[in-house]
């Protein structure tokens, strides 16, 4: 356990949100999605659905971009897994854009990491792209 980090956190997804470099994007998946085929990286997050575990990584990762799926694929759709999604990151100050299945799956394709949630929920998958942090100020 560390202080002040989700016990929903473990090691591999630590590391790899700490490797991962400015632009580079991580994908959170539901528990249909197939995972093992798709990932370059894949990291297991048996058991957890998929918001408490955007929750917990919304809180260390810096972002400067949300993606996410939509229902049946059509950006003008959303069902409530997406509501609470889009409530969620505004919540952190990002908006989630809904993206058409075709672009999506492409970038979940490519993506540095995908974490694959137990979620029961369909079309509940997220592209977290991270943020660049700026330089501590020095003191002097």
């Amino acid at each position: 356990m560390l202080i002040g980090i989700s016990p929903l956190l473990g090691p591999d997804l630590l590391h790899a949100l700490r490797a991962m470099g400015h632009g580079d994007e991580i994908a959170f998946v539901d528990g249909n999605y197939p995972a093992a085929e798709h990932a370059r990286r894949l990291i297991r997050a048996d058991g957890i659905p998929l918001l408490p575990m955007l929750q917990a990584v919304l809180a260390v990762l810096p972002v400067e971009a949300v993606l996410r799926a939509a229902l049946n694929n059509d950006p003008a759709q959303a069902g409530d897994i997406h509501r609470q999604i889009d409530a969620l990151t505004q919540g952190c100050g990002q908006s989630a854009a809904a993206l058409p299945g075709d672009q999506l799956y492409s970038r979940i394709r490519s993506a540095y990491a995908v974490v694959a949630t137990s979620e029961p929920a369909l079309f509940a998958n997220v592209l977290l792209r991270k943020a660049a942090l700026p330089p501590a100020p020095t003191q002097g």
